[in-house]
């Protein structure tokens, strides 16, 4: 039987997420919106005083965290139910109403930094013991105040508030596009039964034994995306322009200067990152040798880097016994981190299956009344893990919330991918610790090596590709498709070496990677990954006061920069050591699955 995907009206209730959580209905929200804009009205009463009077200050600062308050349930909202069906224009119209209140709130608030840069040392010093409670975001003004010769005249900061609007046009597009009018044409099978293909669908198509449908569906897609190759190419030359224009407006050397600098985090950590994976590239060629010779094919093709080297079960993952497994496998982080964990799973904080129109792949939101986790859950043991990996971030912002104030509360994203990857990471060696039978051990390192190269490897491809995009622009260079499919073939044929053909459709992957529109966003993918790696291994290892350590991160917010945070979990990333010490555990599950093969 052909596979057919539901209409969101087919799912049951206890499968989708308890938005009204929020929000009863949208009347609440359009009433919290008319709230937001009152408070924002106030904002522009505190010109001129918020530098000469602390008392002044201290009320702006608690206006601030009011109107973030607002934001998030309202955002939230907006965001999650057009996420539900982004064919529905209702919510893209309450998301774009929204957009237009944060940019007119963007606007009116933009004396402030320029105001909070006037302000001397001596001065500040004074207003912190003439207002003690200002202390408490004494954080956020050395945030602000550290990156003074970026922050521009109150003019100027209110036109490029002004240009915040269709800063986001880029990514807003695209996202319509991929999400809600592209379409692909279905897969034959090797029986020439049709398999729809959609973002939801691809991936598990890509898993399959049938090469048939492999194929078909790999060439499918990237045909879908081929036929609008010039027009994607613009969104995404776009949102390399709007990146340079910022970051030469806010006097950055380079784009990537500018997004780093926003979460302090040093650009070494970028470009260590990519040096240390180039120094073990050979590793990369060594498992692409390894998938070629398993799976018994004369010439490897990118369609089939995602089939398991070794048949997994026949039988689908049921959704309760993927979370009960997951559960199981997080035992060892302690009661506290379970009891959220079944709050999560019991009270509705996760949209479980796909439905026509949502959007794809997944995410955590993490909302203030509690996280939400968009899934597309599928029953492959890939989905598991994702689910592993949403609850993760879920329990980092829920934890983030309930112990920062609000100035704090939301973690920058160099961190943000830690605590999910060492979920999966945790998931993985619980999995491998029951089974010593070797067509499972093999399936699931199997499974451990894609993450390593989908993760570790992938994304730093990405990144570096991000990276070369930017420099290419920067150097005048237009974006062209053409372009952009060059050096995207370029980067492919080192990071995965000769013994894979270069399929034509891999240059077109670039077109299909939304994260191309977060702002250097996938480098802590890998980065993240590293760190997992070494602080699931020390949960393991040492138990309890390895797990408060990590406890104290994920609660940890903004509070500290994310360097240093992660020094407190126990791994620091200013230096490579994580990155290859993760990569000599890629090397040794290279060496068990080359032992186990050969045994066969």
């Amino acid at each position: 039987m052909n596979e057919v995907i539901p209409e969101r009206f087919e799912l049951a209730e206890l499968d989708k997420w308890a938005i009204h959580d929020i929000y009863e209905d949208a009347s609440a929200w359009e009433a919290d919106l008319e709230k937001l804009q009152r408070l924002g009205a106030k904002l522009p009463s505190y010109a001129g005083l918020i530098s000469t009077d602390s008392e002044k200050l201290l009320e702006y600062q608690r206006l601030g965290d009011e109107i973030n308050v607002l934001i998030d349930s309202l955002g939230n909202y907006a965001h999650r139910k057009s996420d539900e069906d982004t064919r529905d224009s209702f919510y893209q119209g309450m998301a774009g109403k929204l957009t237009k209140v944060l940019v007119s709130i963007s606007t009116a608030s933009s004396f402030e930094i320029p105001e909070i840069l006037s302000i001397s040392d001596e001065t500040m010093e004074r207003f912190y013991h003439e207002q003690p409670a200002l202390t408490l975001y004494r954080r956020v003004f050395e945030n602000i105040r550290r990156k003074r010769a970026h922050i521009l005249s109150e003019k100027e900061e209110r036109i490029l508030a002004l240009s915040g609007d269709f800063a986001g046009s880029p990514h807003q597009i695209y996202s319509m596009f991929n999400d809600a009018d592209l379409k692909f044409a279905p897969a034959a099978d090797k029986n020439g039964n049709l398999h729809p293909i959609s973002q939801g669908t691809y991936i598990p198509c890509m898993e399959s034994a049938d090469r048939v449908l492999r194929e078909n569906a790999f060439k499918n897609l990237y045909a879908g995306y081929g036929a609008f190759k010039n027009t994607v190419a613009g969104m995404l030359s776009a949102q390399v322009k709007h990146l340079e224009f910022s970051a030469k407006a806010r006097n950055y050397a380079s784009s990537l200067d500018a997004s780093l600098d926003e979460t302090n985090v040093p650009t070494a950590v970028y470009h260590n990152l990519i040096a240390s994976v180039h120094d073990h590239i050979d590793l990369m060629h060594r498992y692409v040798r390894l998938r070629k010779k398993l799976l018994g094919v004369d010439a490897l093709h990118f369609y089939d880097l995602y089939t398991p080297l070794v048949p997994g079960p026949d039988t689908k993952i049921g959704f309760d016994d993927a979370k009960q497994t997951v559960r199981d496998a997080l035992s060892c982080m302690g009661d506290e981190y379970l009891a959220i964990l079944d709050e999560g799973f019991q009270n509705r904080w996760i949209d479980v299956y796909e439905n026509v129109g949502k959007r794809s792949g997944a995410y955590s939101a993490g909302a203030r009344v509690h996280p939400f986790v968009l899934l597309n859950y599928s029953g492959t043991l890939d989905s598991q893990f994702t689910l592993a990996h949403e609850m993760g971030h879920a329990i980092h912002s829920y934890l983030s919330n309930k112990n920062q104030p609000v100035c704090y509360s939301d973690y920058v994203i160099f961190v943000a991918e830690v605590a999910s990857t060492c979920n999966e990471a945790l998931l993985m060696q619980n999995l491998l610790g029951k089974t010593k039978e070797k067509k499972e051990r093999a399936y699931l390192i199997n499974h451990f090596l894609e993450q390593f190269r989908g993760t570790l490897y992938r994304q730093t491809m990405f990144a570096e590709f991000e990276l070369l995009i930017g420099e290419l622009n920067a150097k005048g260079t237009t974006l062209t498709a053409d372009v952009l499919c060059d050096e995207y073939r370029k980067l492919n044929a080192f990071y995965f070496g000769p013994d894979i053909v270069l399929d034509d459709e891999i240059a077109m992957e670039w077109a299909r990677i939304p994260h191309f529109y977060y702002d250097y966003y996938v480098f802590q993918y890998a980065t993240g990954y590293a760190a997992a790696i070494a602080l699931s291994d020390k949960i393991l290892n040492e138990g309890k006061s390895a797990v408060d350590q990590y406890l104290k991160f994920l609660s940890g917010g903004c509070s500290m920069d994310p360097i240093d945070l992660l020094r407190i979990a126990g791994v620091d990333m200013a230096t490579a050591q994580p990155i290859n010490a993760a990569l000599k555990l890629f090397e040794r599950l290279l060496d068990e699955m080359e032992a186990l093969m050969n045994d066969e």
